[in-house]
């Protein structure tokens, strides 16, 4: 089992930083930004952007993996990810992970100038945008022929430091999202009940076996915060136990959870130091 950490951008640079040494140094395997505009619980607070953000904080880290969780397609051209993808990779030294998403939050869209498109239409750029970006991590020049999306003789100067590249993230939740998944990702995230979480696990199962790969091949990846579960995992080390062994038992084997409140500090120090040893 693997154990990270998601922080909300909203606190001031220093604090963050002292929190992702602080992961770090307690030894949780990852450490994750999210990418909104505006932060759908505090839509008037302060928020950093993600992948600027992700690139100040691999600098100041040495050994967590990080991640943007995950990282909206309705934001960014997919060669303009690529390339920040590649850069961040290099300023960690090969420690990123390549979360993406479809793009969901409506409100932040309009107050940015940006469209968010139908369901089924975010559904298929997000499909060739996972493909685009998969094929020119991979390639040393990229042309790419899509609905969406178009490449020409795209070259990938420097390449990634991981190779064939960084491992893919990818995030969704219905039958046509994990249809993309199933074909490309190393880890499948995302959140819900525990009965979601085993219907989601066993839909992609069906899908892998139908084009012929090992189901096994794909991380399950559960993102969890507080609201959406039964209780607060922060609550008590006994609480973060009985989250574990919940969504375990859906077919979950990775666990990115969003940082306690500061006054549950003592809990996630106790939870790295006594349960997350043995539960690896």
């Amino acid at each position: 089992m693997r154990f990270g950490i998601v922080t909300d951008q909203n606190l001031p640079w220093t604090t963050l930083v002292e929190r992702w040494r602080l992961f770090e140094e307690l030894g949780f395997h990852s450490a994750w930004d999210c990418d909104h505009l505006v932060q759908p619980s505090r839509p008037t607070g302060p928020y950093f952007e993600a992948w600027t953000l992700l690139a100040g904080l691999a600098a100041v880290t040495q050994r967590i993996r990080i991640g943007v969780l995950v990282s909206s397609n309705t934001f960014r051209h997919p060669s303009l990810l690529a390339k920040q993808i590649v850069t961040v990779d290099h300023i960690s030294n090969g420690r990123l992970d390549i979360g993406l998403g479809a793009g969901w939050y409506e409100p932040e869209h309009p107050m940015f100038g940006l469209e968010l498109w139908p369901p089924a239409e975010r559904v298929a750029r997000f499909g060739e945008a996972v493909e685009l970006i998969d094929r020119w991590l991979r390639n040393d020049e990229t042309t790419f022929e899509g609905r969406y999306y178009q490449l020409r003789d795209a070259p990938a100067r420097p390449r990634a430091v991981q190779g064939p590249r960084p491992p893919l993230v990818l995030a969704g939740h219905r039958p046509k999202m994990l249809r993309i998944i199933a074909r490309h990702a190393d880890t499948f995230n995302s959140f819900g009940t525990v009965e979601e979480m085993r219907e989601r696990n066993t839909l992609l199962d069906e899908e892998c076996q139908r084009i012929g790969r090992d189901p096994k091949e794909i991380v399950r990846s559960l993102y969890g915060w507080a609201a959406m579960m039964p209780s607060d995992p922060w609550e008590s080390v006994e609480a973060f136990r009985d989250m574990v062994g919940r969504y375990s038992e859906s077919g979950v084997n990775e666990f990115l959870i969003d940082q306690p409140r500061p006054e549950q500090q003592s809990i996630l120090e106790r939870v790295a130091a006594d349960v997350l040893p043995a539960l690896r």
